[in-house]
């Protein structure tokens, strides 16, 4: 089979050479778009930040042509690629995927995988494109299916925007974002607000290989000290020492996050259901103008109750539309 990676960071070299240790050719898309060269893919995986995705449809046009035969599978982190993908190739040719496996890239420019996690698929038009399934589990991988791609990638989110944002903003690690009341207090907020959008908009929560998504949103909506002690030792557990995906970007100071791709997805989604989502709201703001303007970290560095304030205005500002929707019981 050929396999054809656009996108050479860790999930996609990840992903790539997984592949290629069971007999696929694989070949990593250039950087430079000019340097692109037509190529017959079977599969085409799409490992870019969901900001670059408009630039991944260029190359993928350019190697694979405007109606490919290849399946497109994107295992992208946040809402909205799946969808920009089907508009440029079909929504038979595109395949959601959500990777559970946690990947970073060691000092050689080699990806590491930590223990535990899988991947899961879900066909975004009418073909289910079960071989991606045997291909996958061939390569070493737990694999599982879904039919409701928005689930999937829903559920995906719904992990993506746990101890992230937040300790972005606060620039703390999530063992101790977990023993701080006020900032635990946000976060709990944030993640109730996600199951009151995907529930808004009609789409169930799924669990993912490794990570129960159903239990972690039932947990939330118990009262504070409650969901706090169950799911500090989770979070902390889970990620503990290590620095999530925004936290790293603005100590890396870049001026680009995927935080319009999750907290910023919940805030425009919540929006248009007619529900309230404000600290998703805030988190995806405030995450944002600081990747623009990083003096403006100075402002929330361990400093929870100047976000609070900020969620506080947000929910005066939009009071009048209406009261802030309570989370609801399982």
């Amino acid at each position: 089979m050929k396999v054809y990676v656009v996108g050479a960071g860790a999930v996609g070299r990840y992903l790539g050479e997984l592949l290629r240790a069971t007999g696929n050719e694989v070949v990593y898309a250039p950087r430079d778009l000019a340097a692109v060269e037509p190529y017959a893919a079977d599969l085409a995986i799409v490992a870019v930040k969901a900001y670059d995705t408009d630039g991944a449809i260029e190359t993928l046009r350019r190697a694979l042509g405007a109606a490919p035969t290849a399946a497109i599978v994107t295992p992208q982190n946040g809402v909205g690629n799946e969808e920009k993908l089907a508009a440029a190739f079909g929504a038979d040719a595109v395949v959601a995927c959500a990777l559970t496996v946690p990947v970073e890239m060691d000092r050689n420019g080699k990806p590491l995988a930590s223990n535990g996690g899988g991947i899961a698929f879900a066909p975004v038009g009418t073909q289910p494109h079960n071989w991606l399934l045997a291909t996958f589990a061939a390569a070493g991988l737990p694999v599982s299916a879904a039919s409701d791609y928005r689930s999937l990638k829903w559920s995906k989110l719904a992990l993506n925007v746990v101890a992230n944002a937040s300790c972005a903003i606060l620039n703390v690690l999530p063992e101790r974002l977990v023993h701080s009341g006020d900032a635990f207090e946000l976060e709990l907020r944030a993640i109730r607000e996600v199951r009151n959008v995907m529930r808004a908009l009609g789409i169930a929560a799924i669990d993912l290989p490794r990570y129960p998504v159903r239990a972690l949103q039932s947990v939330a909506t118990l009262p504070a000290p409650v969901a706090r002690a169950i799911l500090a030792n989770r979070i902390a557990g889970a990620r503990g020492r290590k620095p999530p995906s925004l936290l790293l970007d603005l100590r890396a100071m870049k001026n680009r996050t995927e935080v319009d791709y999750l907290n910023g997805a919940v805030a425009r989604a919540a929006r248009e259901a007619g529900v309230k989502a404000p600290v998703n709201t805030v988190f995806a703001r405030i995450v944002s103008d600081i990747a623009h303007m990083p003096q403006l970290w100075a402002k929330y560095r361990e400093r929870p109750d100047a976000v609070a304030a900020e969620v506080a205005a947000e929910v005066a500002r939009t009071s009048h539309g209406g009261s802030y929707a309570a989370p609801q019981r399982p």
